[in-house]
């Protein structure tokens, strides 16, 4: 056991850089898609919770009788859902405020108000008058009335809007009250938020015709009527009359439902709940429910299409890594050759040799999760704050939900050691005598190219060596390409989703902040796996570099010896990225509903590999240290 700890450890300090490659690629491929995935998770669970402390009601139930619900009906409602029902009513109307015509929603609130509990923002401090109101807090299109406004409500006027907007009449008996007695002065006291509205772009829910569907993308609001203000009064303001009775009816009623765990963010319980509550209305009713509430809806619908963005991108970014690792772990193995026969010889059985090195992988994925999951919390805390660019986001929630993260780093676990575990099994079958003996290098053979005379006689010696090295090693060759192209199609969607936003007037700001962070975790991918091959490539070919040396290259040559192999390998990953990038982009814009690939900017198709170079670029300069202090002595010794 001695023994077999001491082969441990110098497992791992043999193997610190790859061991370091295999915990950069699990923080940044972990992290970016269980960060994109996360942020949807905490913004559903923060949309529960402040519907449950808000006490945001389910219902709104619209009279379209004249004269608004009658007693047997409110009784009816309370019999059925119990004490969370309050009684109101809305309307939208024009009304002169500070000299200008505006829009003005209306809410009145008949006795304690317990359903759809305000947050209030600023309270009136001086004399509080006889009428008051609260004001809604500004947004992109509402605007907050200041404290102490007057607003002139003119009641025969207001019943004559309602009268219209219901396709009506109003009581030519209206037209004998004097102004006296149907008007109110109110005073704005207080600002507040409602938890009915919360998007930033205008509130259009409840304004428009039945028919009207609420939109899921934000953009599309400014196809829908919004209102200039919001205000919140007591139905003690209307008057009452005798002969008339009070001259607005009471025709809303604001439900909750008592099972407050049933909505969690649109579960599907809840919309079967919804559904089967809302099919048997009677037809003097209508029915509003949250699904026709913009602040809501479209939060919940602009979250998924983050999520589906997310996982589009998650099968680019978790092949990439599958593939580097397999080949970092396999790479490992072959170098171990000789550990692994001592070890067989001693009588070590092949599991144990073999969790040696699933142990050193389990490590790396360990510690890299750990890494991953403070990446998750950076990405989906940044998108959370980006999303209050379009919405006034409730507090985030302190619930703990890591079910994606657990789920992409179980597949990403999973991969690397079976891969590790079948690679290992293959060696420790070989004999003993066998792994003591170096493997026999790859056998040389013509090249393609060499069978065209007329390119290949072009090429100067350096290049027709760089063209057979890098043809030679097929696997390494696949490998590199592969690895590459799909870290082009993930930059060049991100760049597209940029594009999107900033050239195809989608304004999004959550798009946008989605798409720089695609870009930037797949540069920093293209850099780890190109660092991480171009090392294994380095590592086997140490003999080849020192005889180089030995034969008189210099630094500078030996250096380009690699990079030019760094650089083909580059360009044709480069080149096959570009079909997997349209498809990439195609799926990406599908599943959002939004953009069409023949709409992105021809430009977009040029920075893209622009950026695969520089990274790449960046990781040359990063191995030229480790290509040059090849020593030459220990590479050219010949195997004991």
């Amino acid at each position: 056991m001695k023994t077999y700890l001491k082969t441990l450890a110098r497992v791992f300090k043999k193997h610190f850089t790859r061991l370091l490659s295999v915990i950069l690629m699990v923080v940044i491929s972990v992290g970016f898609v269980a960060g994109i995935g996360c942020v949807v998770d905490k913004i559903n669970d923060s949309m529960t919770d402040y519907y449950i402390a808000r006490n945001v009601s389910d219902f709104i139930i619209k009279s379209k009788a004249e004269k608004g619900f009658s007693e047997e009906e409110i009784s009816a409602l309370r019999a059925r859902y119990g004490e969370g029902v309050n009684l109101g009513m809305s309307l939208d109307v024009n009304l002169s405020v500070n000299g200008e015509d505006r829009l003005v929603r209306l809410y009145f609130f008949d006795g304690e108000q317990t359903v759809n509990v305000k947050e209030r923002k600023e309270l009136w401090e001086g004399e509080t008058p006889e009428y008051t109101a609260a004001s809604e807090q500004n947004d992109n299109k509402i605007k907050e009335l200041p404290l102490g406004t007057q607003v002139e409500l003119n009641f025969k006027t207001i019943l004559k809007q309602l009268a219209e907007q219901n396709g009506g009449e109003a009581d030519p008996a209206l037209d004998m009250l004097p102004d006296s007695m149907a008007a109110r002065t109110v005073t704005v006291t207080e600002t507040v938020l409602s938890p009915l509205t919360f998007a930033v772009d205008g509130e259009p829910s409840y304004r428009n015709p039945e028919d009207t569907e609420i939109p899921d993308n934000i953009t599309d609001v400014n196809n829908l009527i919004t209102v200039d203000n919001i205000l919140y009064l007591s139905y003690d303001v209307v008057p009452e009359i005798m002969g008339f009775g009070r001259l607005l009816p009471l025709g809303d009623a604001y439900v909750a439902i008592e099972n407050r765990n049933l909505f969690s963010a649109f579960s599907a319980a809840y919309k079967t709940y919804v559904t089967n509550e809302t099919s048997d209305a009677e037809e003097n009713v209508r029915i509003l429910t949250l699904y026709d509430n913009y602040s809501f809806h479209s939060l919940h619908s602009y979250a998924e299409k983050v999520r589906a963005i997310c996982y589009v991108l998650m099968v680019a970014f978790l092949l990439v890594t599958a593939l580097v690792v397999l080949s970092t772990m396999t790479r490992l193995i072959e170098e171990e050759r000789a550990q692994i026969a001592c070890l067989s010889t001693l009588g070590y059985p092949a599991w144990r040799i073999v969790f040696k090195y699933i142990l050193f992988a389990m490590i790396g994925c360990g510690i890299g999760g750990v890494g991953a999951y403070f990446v998750e919390i950076g990405i989906a805390r940044l998108l959370y704050v980006v999303f209050h660019y379009s919405f006034a986001m409730p507090p985030m929630s302190s619930r703990i939900n890591d079910w994606f993260f657990l789920l992409v780093f179980f597949f990403i676990v999973a991969g690397t050691l079976i891969a590790t575990a079948w690679a290992g099994r293959k060696m420790t079958k070989e004999k003993p005598a066998v792994l003591l003996r170096p493997k026999a290098p790859k056998v040389g053979k013509k090249v393609f190219l060499e069978r065209i005379p007329l390119l290949w006689n072009m090429l100067s010696f350096k290049y027709k060596s760089t063209m057979r090295n890098v043809l030679r090693y097929m696997n390494r060759f696949l490998m590199t390409v592969v690895a590459v192209a799909f870290s082009t199609a993930l930059v060049t969607a991100g760049l597209a989703l940029l594009d999107l936003c900033l050239f195809h007037g989608i304004d999004s700001p959550t798009v946008m902040a989605v798409a720089v962070v695609v870009v930037i975790f797949a540069g920093l991918l293209t850099a780890v796996v190109v660092y991480t091959l171009t090392n294994i490539n380095i590592s086997e070919r140490n003999r080849e570099l020192a005889t180089l040396m030995v034969l008189g290259y210099h630094d500078k040559e030996v250096a380009g010896y690699i990079y030019r192999e760094i650089y083909i390998d580059t360009a044709v990953g480069i080149a096959f990225g570009y079909p997997c990038a349209a498809l990439l982009i195609w799926l990406v814009f599908g599943a959002m509903g939004m953009g069409t690939l023949g709409g992105v900017s021809w430009f977009v198709w040029l920075i893209a590999p622009f950026i695969v170079l520089t990274f790449t670029a960046a990781v040359t300069l990063l191995l030229r240290r480790k290509i040059i202090k090849i020593d030459m002595n220990e590479s050219l010794k010949a195997v004991e």
